[in-house]
């Protein structure tokens, strides 16, 4: 039951809209010194991310947050700084993908695909490491014992730096939540437009050139030369008109 909860929400975070203030390939850039503090002390970055995510209310940890089968029976309720420290050391990779899950969950954050990329390539060189280092304890050759410790080495680089560009980004992604750039830009409040009210017996004038309101219209208009010059006719109607014998007889008047 817990597994198919967990297949929902990651169903169900492929349909989110928002995006990180800053991708995986920005967080240098975006906050350098906190990404060489999340490198070199990586544990110690992912307790206070974590504390952070619960609005330092330690009342709310549950291990891994939620997200793994052995959340709730780890004894957090009574001493839940102790049990975060213990999840941060030895279970670091989850404690950092459980606070990425647990902002993704809230603001409703989608990982671009420039992100699974990276991830991806990370977890595919740790998984070629591991096949190699297998490999070489078979084979017991030193060629391929050599190339599986550099392949090791470069896959655990891999894994630090990216561990600590995500905890930057869940660092800058914080620093936005909790207003740190500044108040929101707010929406500018369009112009008062004029409308015609049924209180108001005369429209404003918008959009049309300016009139006499007020003044009774005269129609027709008394504009210059109108009526026209010679209208109606002279010897209008005609003398033979209506003709003779008409309406006929017997035509009721």
């Amino acid at each position: 039951m817990a597994s198919q909860e967990h297949l929902d929400k990651m169903q169900l975070r492929q349909n989110y809209r928002n995006l990180w203030h800053t991708d995986l390939m920005g967080t240098i850039q975006a906050d350098a010194p906190y990404c060489c503090l999340a490198f070199w002390c990586g544990p110690c970055v992912s307790y206070l991310l974590r504390k952070r995510a619960l609005y330092n209310d330690m009342s709310r940890y549950v291990c891994c947050a939620g997200y793994m089968p052995c959340s709730g029976r780890c004894g957090e309720s009574r001493c839940p700084e102790l049990c975060l420290a213990t999840e941060v050391f030895l279970c670091f990779g989850n404690s950092v993908a459980s606070t990425r899950f647990m902002l993704q969950d809230e603001f409703n954050i989608q990982t671009t695909r420039c992100d699974n990329c990276i991830i991806g390539f990370m977890f595919c060189l740790q998984q070629i490491a591991c096949i190699f280092s297998i490999v070489a304890m078979i084979v017991g050759s030193g060629e391929i014992q050599e190339a599986s410790q550099l392949l090791s080495c470069l896959a655990e680089m891999v894994y630090c730096t990216v561990c600590a560009c995500m905890q930057t980004q869940h660092k800058v992604e914080m620093d936005k939540r909790d207003g740190m750039f500044g108040p929101q830009p707010v929406m500018a409040v369009p112009p008062v437009q004029q409308m015609s009210r049924i209180d108001q017996p005369i429209p404003p004038s918008v959009g049309y050139p300016p009139q006499g309101y007020g003044q009774p219209y005269g129609y027709p208009p008394q504009a210059q030369g109108y009526p026209a010059a010679g209208y109606p006719p002279p010897a209008y109607p005609p003398s033979n008109y209506p003709p003779p014998g008409y309406p006929p007889s017997g035509y009721p008047k």
